[in-house]
């Protein structure tokens, strides 16, 4: 319990002071005017309260990771805790912030824009295939998981119960809320999946703090070792403590948000509230199988949702625990349906088509729409979905490395402190590089550099890093 509680507290401390140390080094203007300030066009530059910014960033980011990303991670030990913070502080953070507050200075532009400008025309070709791809990914994967788990709720012989039924019902809400402005829906039922979401996280913690459990925070497991730690860990944990496709989305929020010294509570805020709801779902995944081995058998047996609610029936009844599981099911509607949106964003600004029509939002949409469905329909079986979450996985953190080296050739061009992005960018390089060479197939890695080889692989990381920091601080 010490260092759950310890952990929380640091998070926090880490918002108010480092989050007002990145403030101060990009240095925002609360008298300049913001995108959708100068520019509304009522379809996606609509000047929004910060609450339901916030809460709007929140739900987009907050998906599936932080849940089963955290659960998958507890199993290595108390290094998973330690991550979910110093990722969250050091690393997602500033991730978020920066690149939010860079779309913020360029009337709203989409990730690859950005990084496009910061990394060549080369890199912005590349990074605009790369996002749609993850977008799609993500879309397709968050339709499949909520639609299992609200499947689930509802007795055999329901037709409720059929997992392709949810499938059709949670696509066309996205179908909807890529289509419509976007205060006309996610505006509307965010603050519903919200409150959802709230009770989840505030329910298991509550649980946590005042039930008859007890969290076993103080040894190892025996395979938190070696590889299994690094990098495997730091890529199991994406969303609780950093993720690329977090910066896909806040270009979205920064075309909503009416002042700029509103964008550190909303995107750097936004992820340390994610990272809390990792250390949440860690400490109540190690807490309910009774340690780190026991969850990483239990998980060899079943799966992350299989655990999720169990826990949230078990611990809260079957009223709370209904509605903690639907909690769980916004995290990922939420984060699906602002993906596409994304994705249709992205391509629009690709080709420079005006969204104001909704003919031109359907010629941009359409085809996204039917790319999603055939990687929806692969991605239903669990095996092919298995491996659609892996690779999803890995094009997480990769596209994180970009848009932190992106970040970090912003800041040096403008006179700013880069070192804040600078070894965040060089520490998840090494990351992505050694974790494709050290995984194991099943693990979405290719194992070229496993076992005795595993030194080389990291090495191989370390002077990819070395490289790219060159490349970047000497960039014109």
């Amino acid at each position: 319990m010490l260092l759950f509680v310890c952990s929380l507290v640091a998070l926090i401390a880490g918002y108010i002071i480092y989050g007002t140390v990145v403030e101060r080094i990009f240095g925002v203007d609360p008298s300049r005017l913001t995108p959708c300030l100068r520019k509304p066009d009522g379809v996606d530059f609509v000047p929004m309260p910060v609450w339901k910014v916030f809460l709007i960033q929140f739900l987009n980011i907050a998906g599936l990771g932080p849940i089963f990303g955290a659960i998958m991670g507890a199993m290595f030990g108390p290094a998973a805790f330690l991550w979910i913070v110093f990722g969250t502080i050091f690393a997602g953070g500033v991730h978020d912030f920066i690149s939010a507050m860079m779309s913020l200075r360029s009337d709203g532009a989409s990730l690859p824009e950005l990084q496009g400008r910061e990394l060549g025309r080369g890199m912005k070709t590349l990074m605009r295939l790369f996002c749609i791809v993850l977008l799609l990914m993500v879309s397709a994967v968050f339709v499949v998981s909520p639609a299992g788990i609200l499947g689930g709720l509802f007795a055999a012989e329901s037709a409720w119960s059929s997992a392709m039924l949810w499938i059709a019902i949670i696509f066309g809400y996205y179908v909807l809320a890529t289509l419509l402005p976007i205060d006309r829906v996610i505006g509307r039922l965010y603050p519903i999946m919200g409150f959802a979401l709230l009770f989840m996280a505030v329910g298991i913690m509550g649980y946590l703090f005042f039930g008859p459990v007890e969290i076993p925070m103080t040894r190892f497991s025996d395979a938190a070792i070696g590889a299994s730690v690094f990098p495997i860990m730091f890529v199991s944990i994406a969303c609780g403590a950093i993720s690329g496709f977090h910066a896909t989305q806040s270009p979205m929020m920064a075309r909503c948000l009416t002042n700029e010294k509103l964008a550190r509570p909303v995107f750097y805020g936004a992820m340390v509230a994610e990272g809390i709801v990792a250390l949440i779902w860690a400490a109540a995944a190690i807490a309910f199988t009774g340690g780190y081995s026991e969850l990483g058998a239990y998980l060899q047996q079943g799966t992350p949702a299989g655990l999720v609610k169990e826990i949230s029936i078990g611990w809260l009844g079957t009223v709370g625990g209904v509605l903690a599981i639907l909690g769980v099911v916004a995290a990922p509607i939420t984060t699906g349906d602002t993906a596409l949106r994304s994705a249709r964003l992205m391509t629009a600004d690709i080709f420079r088509i005006d969204q104001a029509p909704m003919s031109k939002r359907l010629m941009v949409s359409v085809p996204l729409f039917i790319v999603c469905a055939i990687i929806t329909a692969f991605a239903i079986d669990p095996p092919r979905f298995a491996v659609v979450w892996r690779y999803f996985a890995w094009l997480n953190q990769t596209l994180a490395v970009f848009t932190l080296w992106a970040c970090t050739v912003y800041l040096r061009r403008h006179g700013r402190a880069y070192i804040i992005t600078l070894l965040p960018a060089m520490f998840m390089t090494v990351v992505s590089v050694s974790f494709m060479l050290v995984a194991p197939a099943s693990q979405g890695g290719l194992g070229v550099l496993s076992g005795s080889l595993y030194p080389y692989g990291v090495a191989v990381g370390c002077v990819t890093a070395l490289i790219a920091s060159y490349i970047c601080l000497t960039k014109k």
